[in-house]
């Protein structure tokens, strides 16, 4: 399910595809995630928790920039998701966005995987 495409004039769009895959939901951002559209994420994130979903993959092979505001919507996911007995993980970073989590120190709280396939094997 597509979610749709929000953000500024210059490259700031970002698309969410949400699909569900055994007691996973598997949320797909591409493009950039910033406060311009940081809400296209956290939608279909809150979506799955209040649906009783609380293992959310985010697949980030596509996720070309990540700010703070995007940061803070996979923080918020990730203690809903651990308060529901679930957890977020997240696959496939690029290095530019991989860097904002190693700076930040967000690495040490999320389960991080090489693709999506080993997020999925878990």
């Amino acid at each position: 399910m597509e979610r749709g495409t929000v953000g500024s004039a210059n490259r700031g769009r970002l698309r969410v595809a949400v699909r569900t895959e055994g007691e996973s939901e598997i949320v797909t951002p591409a493009g950039e995630l910033d406060h311009h559209t940081a809400e296209l994420l956290r939608e279909p994130l809150d979506h799955a928790l209040e649906a009783g979903r609380a293992r959310l993959v985010i697949d980030c092979s596509a996720l070309e920039f990540c700010d703070s505001t995007g940061l803070n919507v996979l923080l918020g996911a990730r203690l809903k998701a651990e308060a529901a007995g679930g957890g977020v993980h997240l696959a496939g970073m690029q290095p530019v966005v991989a860097r904002v989590f190693e700076i930040t120190g967000a690495e040490a709280v999320f389960t991080l995987h090489e693709s999506l396939e080993d997020a999925m094997e878990e």
